[in-house]
């Protein structure tokens, strides 16, 4: 960014270019946003939010073959969102525990006006 703007409107605005995060950063964010750009990904991730789930319920609540839904979930994984862990045969996933996650747990509740299952004792 240069050092002035061509106009002086009277704003903070070269106060706030000051704090912008970097290039990189951005397109980290876009790359990340994308994974709530697929109706399928957000699918699985409303049911991640609101409950720990093995793959193959996953598929079936989504209507999709395991190896597509295994596509999404990697790729939710590869962004930090969801965890999974191994119980014998079969592999159980949920939310990851970071502040990003529970943003979007937070943002999906709030989209679908809903207060999530697992949060309900917690309003009384």
């Amino acid at each position: 960014m240069t050092d002035k703007l061509p106009h002086d409107h009277g704003k903070d605005t070269e106060k706030i270019l000051a704090l912008m995060p970097s290039e990189e950063k951005f397109i980290e964010a876009a790359d990340l946003f994308k994974q709530l750009n697929d109706s399928t990904r957000l699918r699985i991730l409303w049911i991640l939010c609101h409950t720990e789930e093995c793959g193959i319920n996953i598929a079936s609540a989504v209507d999709m073959s395991p190896a597509a839904v295994a596509h999404h979930l990697r790729s939710l994984k590869l962004h930090g969102l969801i965890t999974s862990r191994r119980d014998g045969k079969e592999v159980y996933y949920k939310l990851a525990e970071t502040d990003l996650a529970n943003l979007i747990h937070q943002m999906i509740d709030s989209y679908f006006n809903m207060v999530c299952p697992s949060k309900r004792h917690y309003h009384k």
